[in-house]
This record gives C-alpha cells, sequence and structure tokens, in this order.
C-alpha cells in the first residue's frame, strides 16, 4: 500500500510556525490521516475509503463514542523549540516519545523567554496556578521584564565563564533558568494528540503552552481535517456533566421544547436519539422506556 499522503500537510512539512519569541514548531513527519483512520476501523470487514462523506460520518461516530484505536494509526513527528517551563508542563504528556537536547553535551544557546507586556499577569488568589485578570501597571510590567531580562543576561555570563575556566558543562549548566530555550523531538499518535491539545488549548493553560498548542493544532488540522473537525465538535468544545449536574439537567429540562430546538436546529433523528439516551429521557410521542 502506497504511503498516504495529503496536499495541505506536505505544504507545511518542515516549516517552522514561528511561537512565542524564539520557539518555533516543525513538523518533521507525518503518517497516516483521515484515510488511514477510517481504513483501520473498517480492516475487520475488508473496506477503505469510501466517499469524503461517509469517512467524515464514521470519524464523527468513532470520536463520538470514543472508539479511539483507529486514531492510533496517525503518527506525527515535530521539532519544537520552547521555554524550559513550557518543556516542563509539556512532558506531562507521557503517551508520547521524546528526544531533548542536554546540557551536559550541548553548550546552550543565548537565547531566553521574555514575556510581551501583555502578558504580565497578576497571580489569581482563587487559582494558584492562574493568573487574574486585574490589570498591571505599565510602570510595574516595566519594571518585571528588565527585571527578567537583568537576571537572564546575568545567569548566562556566569555559564559561559564556567565554560570558559573549563568547568564541566553539567555542572555548569545548574543555574540557568526556566526561561532558556530548549529543543526536542517529539512523536505521539493522532489519539493521545487530541488529549495534549484539549488540554492545552482550554482557557485555563498558560498562555505560553496555549500558543504551541495553537501551532500544533495548524498541524493536525491539515494531516487529520475531519478527525479534527470531530475533535472540535465532540472534544474541544464540549463539556462533559456529572451524574449530579445530569440529574438537575433532566428535571428542569422541557421535553416537548426540546425536541422543538431539535427539529429547528436540523439535528438528525439518529442523533437526536442519542442526545434523549443521554439524558435519560424517552423522546416525546415514544412509549416510556424506549
Amino acid at each position: 500500500m502506497a504511503r498516504i499522503t495529503v496536499p495541505a500537510a506536505e505544504e507545511l512539512l518542515d516549516q517552522r510556525l514561528e511561537v512565542l519569541d524564539h520557539g518555533f514548531v516543525r513538523m518533521v513527519d507525518y503518517l497516516g490521516g483521515d484515510a488511514r483512520v477510517v481504513q483501520s476501523a473498517r480492516v475487520s470487514y475488508g473496506e477503505g475509503t469510501k466517499t469524503v462523506r461517509e469517512d467524515r460520518a464514521l470519524i464523527d461516530y468513532l470520536l463520538r463514542h470514543r472508539h479511539t484505536s483507529p486514531f492510533e494509526q496517525v503518527i506525527f513527528t515535530f521539532h519544537v523549540k520552547m521555554p524550559i517551563f513550557v518543556a516542563r508542563q509539556w512532558i506531562r504528556h507521557r503517551t508520547a516519545r521524546v528526544n531533548e537536547i542536554s546540557g551536559r553535551y550541548s553548550v546552550m544557546q543565548d537565547e531566553f523567554y521574555v514575556p510581551r507586556r501583555e502578558e504580565v499577569r497578576f497571580q489569581s488568589v482563587l487559582d494558584r496556578q492562574g493568573s487574574a485578570d486585574a490589570e498591571v501597571p505599565e510602570e510595574l510590567r516595566e519594571r518585571v521584564i528588565a527585571s527578567l531580562r537583568e537576571g537572564q543576561e546575568r545567569t548566562y555570563e556566569v555559564y559561559q565563564g564556567m565554560l570558559e575556566d573549563g568547568i564541566a558543562r553539567e555542572l555548569a549548566r545548574v543555574n540557568l533558568p526556566l526561561s532558556l530555550y530548549t529543543e526536542m523531538y517529539w512523536q505521539i499518535d493522532l489519539n493521545n494528540l487530541f488529549h495534549f491539545l484539549r488540554l492545552r488549548l482550554d482557557w485555563h493553560a498558560q498562555y505560553e503552552i496555549r500558543a504551541y498548542g495553537d501551532a500544533i493544532a495548524r498541524c493536525v488540522r491539515a494531516v487529520a481535517p475531519l478527525a479534527f473537525e470531530a475533535f472540535e465538535e465532540h472534544v474541544l468544545h464540549a463539556e462533559t456533566l456529572s451524574r449530579s449536574e445530569l440529574a438537575a439537567l433532566r428535571s428542569a429540562l422541557d421535553p416537548v421544547r426540546l425536541a422543538a430546538a431539535l427539529a429547528e436546529a436540523g439535528v438528525r433523528r439518529s442523533r437526536g436519539r442519542e442526545l434523549w439516551r443521554k439524558l435519560g429521557l424517552s423522546e416525546p410521542g415514544e412509549p416510556e422506556g424506549l
């Protein structure tokens, strides 16, 4: 079988998508695409890609019902450059293969992340890992940025001095800050990449890693547009309800008005039935329990 290629993805291959001040995302390679997802799903009865309409419906069904293994057949390899503090969030996704530059063997470059003025934020008093919406005074923003630059320059001068004195790289690097840029090759399948994007494109995520999420999403959309469309519909812009939340919603719903809203929105009958089942309600006009 010939290698699956996607024209939009081929155009993005090896392109540097610039992120932050010195970072980038570069898609080195990809294996498969929407066609590979449907081929994998249909292998049990020997049929491959059909029409785009049928492929879209199948991919939507798979993601909607959490049949995730066909998406694991699509593989991405990225070369990424990011500040170390972003890399430490990134590496929490342990379902990938990673090879990162090592300061034991390489001299780290004089490249540090400095936030834009609008990204200097106060700490939230409600969220320990988040920032507040309150406006930071311009004078304070300037002082923060100047302090960051000064600390980065001073630390890198010490690092260079140690190297010039013959100190081992593995020791000279230990005081380098989290704002220093690092690089890595990152390989991951589409199912686990969707999990990465669900978390890193969320508005709760730190701005800096969301910027990388946007660049990664651009590559995924190019390689597997139908799968990404289903991901946006059923994962990225969807919400999960707890049992108690679902019970409260069920008690407050007017089934007749819901049926009318579904019809007005043009929701297919089969999809509407799925919603009624999710809510634990009988569709108006059908006997109870069906």
